[in-house]
């Protein structure tokens, strides 16, 4: 199963995470200080909201989009299509971010969306930010939609 990702950078995680418990009637599934995070199924996605810069924005409102996937094969899949198209993207293997470690795949589309394709591959007690991701990213704008 494919699920669709969101991940929103924020100014107040409090007031935000009150908003969405609303909006979709259920508690985050991952509460930390500086990040929350719903696995739904109506509507299948995996929403993430966090305090501060991520993916190289420092502003609040979308940082990033994705497809999270269920398998390496399936996020194989994904990058070799996007190669095969000649768009710009990267890969991430055993990364920890956002609370969990995963195998990663970054692209942006013709408008720079930046868009994160990955296979959770378990839980992390650390957001695990790393200070090169911003670079690769803002790499990616410039060589967005082959």
């Amino acid at each position: 199963m494919k699920r669709l990702h969101v991940h929103l950078t924020v100014a107040d995680l409090e007031r935000t995470v009150r908003f969405y418990r609303t909006l979709f009637g259920a508690a985050p599934d991952k509460l930390k200080d500086d990040y929350a995070q719903w696995m739904l199924d109506d509507p299948a996605v995996n929403f993430a909201v966090s305090i501060g810069e991520c993916c190289g924005e420092d502003r609040s409102g979308v940082s990033h989009l994705g497809i999270q996937v269920d398998d390496d094969e399936s996020l194989a899949a994904i990058t070799g299509a996007l190669t095969d198209a000649e768009h710009s993207i990267f890969e991430e293997r055993e990364r920890t971010c956002c609370y969990a470690r995963g195998n990663k795949t970054w692209a942006a589309d013709p408008d720079g969306v930046v868009w994160e394709t990955f296979h959770r591959l378990g839980h992390s007690d650390s957001i695990g930010r790393e200070d090169d991701l911003d670079a690769k990213i803002d790499a990616l704008h410039g060589g967005a939609g082959a």
